[in-house]
C-alpha cells in the first residue's frame, strides 16, 4: 500500500539485519537502551519485520518513545516514532488515544498517527517523526520574535483539538514538539486526554464520570490524599468497618499559624481503647453530618469534615502547569486548564526561566501561585468555583512585565534598589546577568532556589537587545495576564486569543 512501510527486499534475511541492528546498536547505545529495545522486538515481533529502531528518544510515567526506520515502498528511507503504551494502559485508554489522534491529528500542529501495533497486551502507536529541539536547551537562545511565533501555533493547536472536545491535560514544552530550523511544531502526547460535555472523541465520554458536588474546604493534604485507617480493637472479628475517624497528621508548625478561629466547638473524640472492655465494638462518636462543620475557613480539619465523602475530581497533569482549579481539585474542569498551562508556557518563555514553578505537592504549588498572582486574588477566584482558600498572609499581586524583565535581568531587582552595592558607580545602569542569582520573593519568604543550568540559559541584556527583548510590547503581558486569569470561566479561549491584537499580522 502507498505510504505504508514495506519489507526491504535485498536477498538478506530479517534475521540477519536485525543481528547487524544489534551489532550497530552494541557501539552506539547504552546497554539499557539496547536491552530495552530488545524487550520491544521480543514483546511485538511485527515491529521487527517493518522497522529498524535506531534509538529510545523518550520516557515517561505510562510509555516510551523510540526511533525506527522503515524501507518505504517507493524505495526511501523514513524515520518515525514509535510509542509503546505500558502493558497495564486500560484498553479504552488507548483506543481513546488512538482516536484522538486519528480524528484530530495530522493538521493544525497536532500529531497524527500512521499505524498501530499490537500483540496480546502490548500495543505500539506509530507516528511520523520530526526533528525538534530540547525546550532547556533554547528557552535563552529565542528572540521575542521567535516566541510569538511559538504560542501562536501552540494556541493554533489547542483551539484545534478544543474544537473536537478534547482536553490534552498535559501541555508543557516537552509535548509541544518545535523544529526550530524549519519552523515546525506538534502537540503530541493525548494519553491524559478527556473530553467535555460534547465530545466528538465518542470514548472520551468514558472518562465523564466526574463527581458534581463541591467541596467547602479546602486542604490536599488533610483531605482529599486522606487515607482512613480502621482503628484495631481486642477482636478482629469486631472491627467495626465504618470506623475511619482518625485524626490527621500535623504537617505544619503550630508557629507560623496566623489565622485562629475564636469560635470553635470541641472536635468529637473516641473512647480510648484502654479505657474500653474487651470484645467491646468500638464505635466514632457521633457526628451529625448536617452540621455546619466548625473548621470552615480555618487552618484546620474537623471529624465532620473527615467523615465526609472524598471528593473525586482529575488532578492529571504535570506539576508545575497544573491550572487553580486542578490543584483544588474542582470536579468542573474544562479546555481552560489547557489554556493556563499555555500561559505558564509563555510565563517561562519571557522570563528565560523553566522551570517556572516547581513544587513538591499541590499546597506549595498553589502557594507559588500566589506569589505572582496574589493571595487575594487566588481566594476570590476559588469562591467562583466552590472552594474556600485560607492564606496565613497576604501576596500582593506582581506586575507581569516588572517580574519577568526584572528575571530577564534587564531591570535591577528589589534588592539592589533597597541597597546599593558599596562598590557600584551608582550613576552607572547596572542589570542582573546570567551569573547572578535575582531575589524576586516577596519580604520574608526563603528565596527561590537558582539552579545551575539557568547559569546558561540567558545571554547579556546587549545581546538580548538584539533579540528585541527592548522591545516587547504590551500585547505580550497582556496576553499572558489572560491566559493566567485564575477564573476558569473569565479565562481567554484559545480562539480568543488567536484574536490578540499581539498577534495582528499572523
Amino acid at each position: 500500500m502507498e505510504g505504508i512501510p514495506s519489507v526491504c527486499d535485498d536477498g538478506n534475511s530479517r534475521e540477519s539485519q536485525v543481528k547487524a541492528d544489534k551489532h550497530f546498536g552494541r557501539r552506539k547505545l547504552s546497554m539499557d537502551v539496547e536491552n530495552d529495545i530488545e524487550y520491544l522486538y521480543e514483546a511485538v515481533p511485527q515491529l521487527s519485520t517493518v522497522f529498524h529502531i535506531l534509538d529510545k528518544i523518550g520516557e515517561g510515567t505510562f510509555s516510551s518513545v523510540y526511533l525506527g526506520e522503515a524501507l518505504m515502498a517507493n524505495g526511501t528511507k523514513e524515520k518515525f516514532a514509535l510509542k509503546h503504551l505500558i502493558p497495564t494502559s486500560h484498553p479504552v485508554r488507548i483506543a481513546a488515544e488512538l482516536q484522538c489522534l486519528t480524528v484530530a491529528g495530522g493538521k493544525e500542529n497536532v500529531m497524527g498517527v500512521t499505524y498501530c501495533f499490537r500483540k496480546d497486551d502490548h500495543c505500539v502507536i506509530v507516528m511520523p517523526y520530526m526533528e525538534h529541539q530540547t525546550f532547556v536547551d533554547i528557552i535563552g537562545l529565542l528572540s521575542f520574535e521567535e516566541v510569538r511565533q511559538y504560542i501562536y501555533h501552540l494556541l493554533k493547536a489547542l483551539r484545534h483539538i478544543h474544537q473536537f472536545g478534547i482536553i490534552h491535560r498535559d501541555i508543557k514544552p516537552t509535548n509541544f514538539l518545535y523544529n526550530r530550523q524549519e519552523k515546525m511544531f506538534a502537540l503530541v502526547d493525548f494519553g491524559l486526554a478527556q473530553g467535555t460535555t460534547d465530545t466528538q472523541i465518542e470514548l472520551l465520554k468514558e472518562f465523564l464520570g466526574l463527581c458534581k458536588a463541591p467541596r467547602a474546604v479546602f486542604g490536599e493534604r488533610n483531605l482529599n490524599s486522606f487515607t482512613p485507617v480502621p482503628t484495631k480493637t481486642t477482636d478482629p472479628k469486631t472491627t467495626d468497618p465504618k470506623m475511619e475517624l482518625v485524626k490527621p497528621t500535623k504537617t505544619d508548625n503550630p508557629a507560623t499559624r496566623k489565622f485562629v478561629s475564636a469560635h470553635r466547638r470541641p472536635v468529637p473524640v473516641r473512647t480510648p481503647i484502654s479505657n474500653q472492655r474487651p470484645n467491646q465494638r468500638m464505635t466514632p462518636a457521633a457526628v451529625n453530618l448536617g452540621f455546619t462543620c466548625s473548621c470552615y475557613s480555618t487552618d484546620r480539619v474537623c471529624n465532620i469534615c473527615m467523615s465526609r465523602k472524598q471528593q473525586v475530581a482529575p488532578r492529571a497533569g504535570t506539576p508545575g502547569f497544573r491550572a487553580p482549579e486542578v490543584l483544588t481539585k474542582c470536579p468542573n474542569q474544562g479546555t481552560a486548564i489547557d489554556i493556563w498551562s499555555a500561559g505558564v508556557i509563555l510565563l517561562s518563555l519571557l522570563s528565560g526561566r523553566y522551570p517556572f514553578f516547581k513544587a513538591s505537592d499541590d499546597l506549595i504549588a498553589l502557594t507559588q501561585i500566589m506569589t505572582i498572582r496574589g493571595s487575594r486574588e487566588t481566594i476570590q477566584a476559588a469562591k467562583t468555583f466552590g472552594k474556600s482558600v485560607v492564606c496565613s498572609r497576604e501576596l500582593p499581586r506582581q506586575d507581569l512585565r516588572t517580574l519577568c524583565e526584572t528575571l530577564r535581568g534587564r531591570r535591577p531587582s528589589p534588592d539592589d534598589e533597597a541597597t546599593p552595592h558599596p562598590h557600584r558607580d551608582t550613576t552607572t545602569r547596572h542589570y542582573h546577568t546570567h551569573d547572578s542569582p535575582i531575589s524576586t520573593h516577596p519580604p520574608g519568604e526563603p528565596s527561590r532556589q537558582h539552579h545551575p543550568e539557568e547559569d546558561q540559559t540567558l545571554a547579556e541584556p546587549e545581546a538580548q537587545d538584539e533579540m528585541g527583548w527592548d522591545r516587547v510590547p504590551d500585547e505580550a503581558y497582556d496576553l499572558l495576564d489572560r491566559l493566567l486569569d485564575l477564573n476558569p470561566a473569565k479565562r481567554i479561549t484559545a480562539t480568543q486569543a488567536l484574536q490578540h491584537p499581539l498577534f495582528t499580522d499572523l
